[in-house]
């Protein structure tokens, strides 16, 4: 009976010590799993998504990848999915914008007789463009290949933060050429001041300056190649210069020499926002050897590194691929803006050495304050401080926050100061790498000052609709601002600010026609801006930006208890919340396209609406979210070219779905609270700082099962509608249990509805 037993338990432990490596091996195989397979760099390509397409590292300062010959708004990336040229390989691209810029640096290889000008769609044999085919290009992050079919030349890119790697595979030719074109930009960019020069026989230097929507855009390169230059010239337009070095507005370096067929040229190109010698110590300490598939090995582990910081599991290999790529793209920006050494260049053009921070530009923070900077806070916390110190600098040299900076200059696009809410966010959070004093002293100067309507703010609490265009819109982003300042004064003990602001983060009710129940244009105490519509939106012409009365009417993320007072309460504000997704009528003959992704009047396309689904978990009925939050995480986003439903806007479209899809969003984008919708995945876990952790799991969860019935945090019930941003870093076990018809009960209570604003 004892050797019976003792067998028993040898094979006991044999076969439990067999199942205890399985599951190891399993785990290890699952941790080892590359994440970058699932992201689908051509998502967004197509209808306005205007994302970038080519190869990076994520928040890389390079973005090398084709750039297409056609112009227009859909090529704000200088690429879109319905084109087939080619006009070069550009250092420096834009992703998900409204507006183009940049395509710095381009190089493209020839062929045969040389020739400066890209040319154009009618006439291509004119110019060195290059048509190709989709179906001869690939593209993974931290990867480009495609085929230039005129010269057959094989073209692979790959990047390091600040370098762009090139490989071209030529054919035998007794003339090969590498044009590198200091005139050529995207959309708006025109050059201003270039330069080219030959260093020795096998680097080339210099810089492009250029005016766009970057008023002011400097960028030196060196570039190295692996095959000794035989030929070197230079032009300007069509003056050929026979020096080695040149000066000229619309310069361009050709670079010749004989190949082999099938022969590799590889060229290492350094950029920086300082100098040269900058650029090629970039290329010196990132990218020092010649082994190109090594560094596409490097650039895709950087990548899986920041993917593998939240694991799905789920049965939809589709919702994985729009997942991981929405992840992907909300790391494109904001984009390094210094050198290796920390250099950078200022807005006020002074070069600053080493500041002890990473300097970061791209700011589309209209768009990312809601959504994309609180992702950061979470899932990027050891950026949020250089984040913030890139925005304060930025005070320091010019007087104010950043409103969209890019490549050292403030472009003052959009309504607002955008910056305060993400700069409270981070502050009220916690984040303690930076100063704290200086912070307050910038969000406070930023509201204080008297352009932008601000004068009429601070005397009347409203902006005068025929003082300013879109004066709705700025007065509803300034409130919203303010109210965060005021939460900053109040952890600082500062209580007359606390007073002011908060008064100020009030102004919104000025814009409240309690006639119409609709935000509008305001003459006078007396007067509103008459003829008024809730449904005309003329673009940049009228009381909203890229909006109309009925997106606009719910922008006060920071006061929602306000907001359903104005409607005449719950039930008023409930039905008038339940019209705007259902009533019909037009955006008028002007109408803004930004505004897409249309239901009813809600549009998910642009920014103002992206809260708006989760209002209604403010008037204790939450099952209305899930209702409208499944559905556009259904039909807004997919894994095809045309997936995403407006412009991407620089991880901002993107990060409400990776939010909402998680079962959470951020309304307040500046108050630590996260308010549940409809989770979309079986099993989510988010690495946190600390080895913490914080696993989601739904259970019973399934395309009609998208109402939460009941909530377990760490194995208690949980009854509230949100969860804070302390209980979300702190990790643990969040479970979600669904069903296919609403719990009128959960959320209803006051007492588990989310707040705006605690006392």
């Amino acid at each position: 009976m004892r050797r019976n037993l003792s067998g028993f338990l040898l094979l006991t432990l044999s076969i439990g010590a067999l199942q205890t490596s399985q599951a190891q091996q399993k785990k290890s195989k699952q941790k080892q799993t590359s994440l970058t397979q699932y992201v689908d760099p051509y998502i967004g390509t197509g209808l306005h998504g205007h994302v970038f397409l080519g190869a990076n590292v994520p928040f890389g300062a390079v973005q090398l990848g084709p750039t297409n010959i056609s112009q227009g708004w859909d090529w704000c990336s200088g690429y879109h999915i319905s084109d087939s040229t080619i006009v070069g390989f550009q250092h420096t691209h834009l992703s998900g914008t409204g507006i183009g810029d940049l395509g710095d640096i381009s190089l493209m290889p020839t062929t045969g007789p040389i020739k400066t000008m890209k040319g154009s769609i009618k006439n291509m044999q004119n110019g060195y463009v290059s048509a190709f085919s989709h179906q001869q290009e690939t593209v993974r992050p931290g990867y480009y290949a495609v085929l230039l079919k005129r010269y057959n030349i094989g073209v692979r890119l790959t990047a390091t933060q600040r370098v762009g790697f090139h490989e071209y595979t030529f054919p035998k030719s007794s003339q090969s050429n590498i044009i590198i074109d200091l005139q050529e930009g995207i959309a708006w960019d025109a050059p201003v001041k270039t330069s080219v020069h030959q260093i020795n026989d096998s680097t080339i230097a210099g810089y492009r300056f250029s005016k766009g929507w970057a008023n002011d855009q400097r960028v030196f390169f060196t570039a190295v190649f692996s095959k000794p230059i035989k030929t070197f010239a230079i032009y300007d337009s069509t003056m050929v210069k026979a020096s080695k070095t040149y000066e000229g507005k619309k310069v361009k370096g050709v670079i010749s020499f004989g190949t082999q067929a099938g022969e590799k040229v590889l060229v290492k190109v350094g950029i920086s926002p300082v100098s040269e010698a900058n650029a090629m110590a970039n290329i010196k300490l990132e990218l020092p050897g010649w082994n190109f598939n090594n560094t596409v090995s490097a650039a895709d582990a950087a990548w899986n590194k920041e993917l593998q910081k939240v694991q799905l599991q789920t049965s939809s290999e589709t919702n994985k691929r729009i997942f991981y790529t929405a992840f992907y793209h909300t790391m494109i920006a904001p984009s390094i803006f210094n050198d290796n050494n920390g250099d950078y260049r200022g807005t006020d053009k002074k070069v600053y050495l080493s500041p002890g921070f990473t300097n970061l530009t791209t700011f589309s923070l209209w768009d990312t304050y809601r959504a994309a900077n609180p992702l950061y806070t979470i899932l990027q916390p050891e950026r949020v401080n250089d984040m913030v110190n890139s925005m304060l600098a930025i005070y320091k040299q010019q007087g104010k926050l950043p409103v969209w900076h890019l490549m050292g200059n403030e472009t003052n696009t959009m309504v607002g100061y955008s910056a305060v809410p993400i700069v409270a966010d981070a502050f009220l959070k916690g984040f303690s790498g930076f100063d704290k004093k200086l912070a307050y002293e910038a969000v406070k100067a930023s509201a204080m000052q008297n352009a932008s309507g601000l004068k009429f703010v601070k005397e009347r609490g409203y902006i005068p609709a025929d003082s300013l265009i879109e004066s709705v819109a700025m007065g509803l982003e300034y409130s919203l601002a303010d109210w965060s300042i005021a939460q900053m004064a109040k952890k600082l003990g500062n209580a007359a600010d606390y007073q002011y602001f908060s008064k100020r983060g009030k102004n919104y009710q000025n814009y409240f026609d309690k006639q119409t129940h609709f935000m509008r244009g305001r003459l006078s105490e007396s007067t509103w801006r008459s003829p008024f519509s809730p449904f005309e939106s003329r673009h940049r012409k009228d009381d909203y930006t890229e909006g109309n009365g009925w997106q606009y009417s719910w922008l006060v993320p920071q006061d929602v208890e306000g907001l359903i007072a104005l409607q005449g309460g719950e039930k008023s504000f409930i039905n008038k919340l339940d019209s705007l997704f259902t009533v019909k009528g037009s955006l008028g003959e002007e109408g803004s396209p930004d505004i897409s992704g249309l239901i009813g009047q809600y549009a998910h396309g642009n920014e103002p609406s992206h809260h708006i689904t989760y209002l209604y978990a403010y008037a204790g009925q939450p099952w209305k979210t899930a209702e409208k939050v499944r559905y556009i995480l259904k039909n807004f986003y997919t894994d095809k070219t045309d997936g995403i439903i407006g412009n991407e806007d620089v991880g901002q479209m993107s990060a409400w779905y990776i939010f909402s899809s998680l079962g959470l969003y951020p309304v307040n984008p500046a108050n630590g609270t996260y308010v549940f919708g409809s989770p979309l995945f079986d099993e989510a876990i988010i690495k946190l700082p600390g080895n913490k952790q914080m696993h989601f799991i739904t259970k019973n969860n399934g395309d009609k099962n998208i109402y939460i019935q009941r909530i377990t945090l760490n194995g208690k019930n949980y009854t509230k509608s949100y969860i804070s941003h302390a209980n979300l870093m702190q990790g643990g076990k969040l479970i979600f249990e669904m069903g296919d018809k609403p719990n009128l009960n959960w959320g209803k209570l006051p007492q588990n509805r989310p707040y705006s604003e605690k006392h």
